[in-house]
């Protein structure tokens, strides 16, 4: 029961983190393979008739320093096109204010929720958001550090909310404002691709992977969070392992139990020998009834473990404290689980029957 729980909750965990990511990150991402921008060949251009994408979009990312009614902030500016804010799963992310980079003429930006609270940023304010740079080969002067930067004027427009990292680093503003402000007339970071619901990601990757040639990387969801999604699997591994270990060290009341049960029934054993039984079939007799004691225990703890996550699924019975993106504990069963869960109790619950009778049941059979 604590394994099928605890593996559950962690499960909807998972898949709540990884929606956060899912939300922000693309399907596949195309970047140099060296340098920071680069200009995109023809290839690049014909994906988006590709039937299978639904979305090209490129990105100009790049650090910038802030500056809003006196406060000031390090961010990373991501600069995107209308396409991008047409696609973007983040439009249902956004908690005040509109997910737009344009009103008319006027050029605005999105900025994460944290970074917001940082710098005071509230869209019903008329301030600018002020964007500083520094200019290209511009030589630097004590006397006056501003003269060597370069400045771009937005107006928050929206805030977003999906994780902490995000929400505390990026803002979102038109790639025409960033071409001006890095200098960059053609030059982008890197091409995000969406791709329709169905598509084999792999396959799409694969294939653009050949076509961009050796002077690109094209980086699915995973390999774009890499070290966040090792982490997660290698977390879940070593909860499974230590819940195990305490399966195991429960396993050890049975071949209490099943070493009592055989002393106790040594005279019973002694009849059914001279009744024509084998030691054979007495052996078996006593590993099936400690085997199925780990059966038993099997059937009710996924009973009673489905029951829990059931209960938790549907009226959410222990919730999370403090505020977070859900109000209770995420739940979510996977069949892999149970089956992995299974085996592991009922190998365990086979050796714990298996060795009290090959060592107490030959020492009281020799005794007798």
């Amino acid at each position: 029961m604590a394994l099928v729980v605890v593996m559950s909750v962690y499960n909807g965990f998972d898949n709540l983190v990884k929606g956060m990511y899912h939300t922000f990150d693309a399907d596949l991402l195309i970047k140099p393979a060296e340098g920071k921008v680069f200009i995109q060949p023809a290839y690049f251009e014909e994906l988006a008739n590709d039937e299978r994408i639904s979305a090209c979009c490129p990105v100009i990312e790049e650090n910038v320093f802030l500056q809003y009614r006196g406060m000031q902030s390090v961010a990373v500016l991501k600069a995107v096109d209308s396409v991008f804010m047409a696609v973007s799963p983040l439009r249902e992310r956004t908690v005040q204010g509109k997910f737009n980079v344009y009103f008319g003429e006027v050029e605005e930006a999105v900025v994460g929720r944290n970074l917001a609270n940082n710098l005071g940023i509230n869209v019903a304010f008329i301030d600018p958001l002020w964007v500083y740079f520094p200019e290209r080969d511009a030589v630097f002067s004590p006397l006056d550090p501003m003269a060597s930067l370069k400045r771009e004027k937005l107006f928050p427009s929206g805030i977003f909310a999906v994780e902490q990292n995000y929400d505390s680093r990026y803002l979102f503003v038109p790639l025409a404002m960033a071409r001006r402000l890095f200098d960059y007339p053609k030059e982008i970071s890197y091409l995000e691709i969406r791709v329709h619901e169905g598509v084999n990601t792999r396959r799409l990757q694969r294939e653009i992977t050949a076509g961009a040639g050796p002077d690109f990387r094209v980086l699915n969801r995973y390999q774009q969070n890499e070290t966040v999604y090792k982490m997660m699997t290698t977390e879940k591994i070593v909860i499974f392992l230590l819940l195990g270990f305490i399966v195991l060290i429960i396993s050890c009341n049975v071949l209490g139990s099943l070493s009592m049960l055989i002393l106790e029934k040594k005279d019973d054993v002694e009849i059914l020998e001279s009744m024509g039984a084998k030691e054979k079939q007495i052996r078996t007799i006593f590993i099936t009834e400690g085997w199925l004691i780990s059966v038993l225990g099997l059937l009710t703890g996924l009973f009673l473990g489905l029951l829990l996550c059931w209960l938790q699924t549907t009226f959410g019975l222990i919730s999370l404290p403090g505020s977070f993106m859900v109000s209770s504990y995420p739940v979510d069963v996977q069949l892999t689980d149970l089956l992995i869960i299974s085996v592991i109790v009922l190998g365990l619950g086979l050796l714990a029957a298996y060795v009290p009778v090959r060592s107490v049941f030959n020492k009281a059979i020799s005794a007798a």
